[in-house]
């Protein structure tokens, strides 16, 4: 019988392993599926784009994929049974019913889907941490269908009407220099609990500060946000600041699925991995992008962002195909080069930053720091969108000395 590897979550991280085990593997072995929610392919780190009104390339997944010979299951994931090696889905063919007992389905009619290995890249969404009306007045860019829900409120706004993007971090300067180079008839702010840009370099953060200046973004630093009202945001010190428009961009929180098995998981939910990007506690997991939390540079957690997602896809497709097919397991330690940050369609900044993630003083900023920003997303998008390219054609057959996937560790 074929080796069943499933995948699920097809953002940059489980696009590319998906891409990446179907070059290294021979498909008479193994037998690739690729779950997903939506039918294509979202550029996560346009999607501020999205929401200001412009209009990314569409990128199907079964055109991606085509020839590949990779399995697309277009539905979402409501469950993993890590000790049972299963995965429910639900969605595929529209909502099941519950209590109805078909092939294929278990008995509340979720779909099952079983596997030999798994890998888990379901991502991360907008994190509230428990802020009262975060649900129901504000708006993200963590996802598509909150960039095009924020697309529609950003064009029902009047002129003069205020916008104000909570969080200090790239999503949150990424957003609010997009909406305001977009709609400068809007008073733009953005509200951060600590400084804003305070990681980047002196040369970066004056060039920060020179673009808020131009284009009229009113910056509230150390501003605590503890409430969300319709009209108005209220600090932890009582203030006030006015908002008919709140963009709730103050971290990210990976989805509970993880947190409810048996994987061993840290305190905020995310899949403790080797530095193969293989789960410590179920040797047939391996967790990669913004759900799991591997050890990087200096002893600290590898970041949430695409910059490591694609890496973390290559170092867990590499070491699941070489123990499949009884050769070495590769060793290529994750780090860092550069942080990237838009500001509007004309100018970035790309700051260079040393192997273990802090910034030097080369940076480059305005329309060069643009293209470079550019050239690098798109980057991105092609290494998904042409899967195997990069890699040789030739495909391994798994081993019969192949390291088994069935024993595990302690599980906690």
């Amino acid at each position: 019988m074929k080796h069943r590897i499933v995948v699920l979550g097809a953002g940059y991280a489980g696009a590319i392993a998906a891409g990446r085990l179907a070059k290294r593997l021979h498909r008479d072995d193994v037998e690739i599926t690729l779950v997903n929610g939506e039918p294509e392919f979202v550029e996560r780190v346009r999607l501020h784009q999205l929401a200001t009104g412009q209009d990314l390339p569409s990128r199907p997944l079964r055109d991606v994929y085509a020839g590949t010979g990779v399995k697309l299951r277009s539905a979402w994931v409501t469950a993993v049974d890590a000790d049972r090696r299963t995965v429910h889905l639900t969605g595929e063919h529209g909502a099941e019913s519950p209590g109805h007992d078909t092939p294929g389905h278990d008995s509340l009619g979720y779909d099952t889907l079983s596997y030999d290995t798994l890998v888990y890249a379901l991502g991360s969404t907008a994190g509230a941490l428990g802020v009262p009306g975060v649900a129901e007045h504000a708006h993200g860019v963590a996802g598509k269908q909150d960039a095009l829900r924020l697309r529609a409120r950003l064009g029902a706004l009047e002129p003069g009407g205020t916008v104000l993007v909570v969080g200090g971090g790239l999503t949150g300067i990424e957003a609010a220099t997009e909406i305001a180079e977009a709609r400068p008839d809007l008073d733009v702010a953005l509200a951060a609990r600590g400084g804003v840009g305070d990681w980047l370099s002196d040369k970066a953060r004056r060039h920060l500060r020179t673009v808020f200046d131009r284009l009229g973004i009113t910056v509230h630093e150390r501003a605590d946000i503890t409430r969300v009202d319709a009209h108005r945001v209220v600090t932890g010190e009582g203030r006030e600041i006015p908002a008919e428009l709140t963009v709730w961009t103050a971290g990210f929180a990976v989805h509970p699925i993880a947190a409810a098995t048996t994987l061993e998981v840290s305190d905020t939910g995310r899949i403790v991995v080797d530095a193969t990007m293989r789960s410590v506690s179920h040797l047939d997991v391996y967790a990669v992008g913004d759900a799991a939390l591997a050890e990087g540079p200096g002893g600290r957690p590898l970041r949430m962002s695409c910059a490591t997602a694609t890496p973390m896809a290559w170092q867990a497709a590499d070491a699941l195909a070489a123990r499949l097919t009884g050769r070495k397991v590769p060793e290529n330690p994750i780090g860092y080069a550069a942080q990237c940050i838009s500001l509007g369609r004309r100018d970035a900044i790309f700051q260079k930053v040393t192997h273990d993630d802090e910034v030097t003083s080369t940076v480059v900023t305005g329309r060069a720091g643009a293209r470079i920003k550019e050239l690098i997303c798109a980057g991105a998008a092609w290494s998904v969108s042409h899967p195997t390219m990069m890699l040789p054609s030739r495909r391994h057959r798994l081993a019969t000395t192949a390291e088994p996937a069935a024993p595990r560790l302690a599980t906690r």
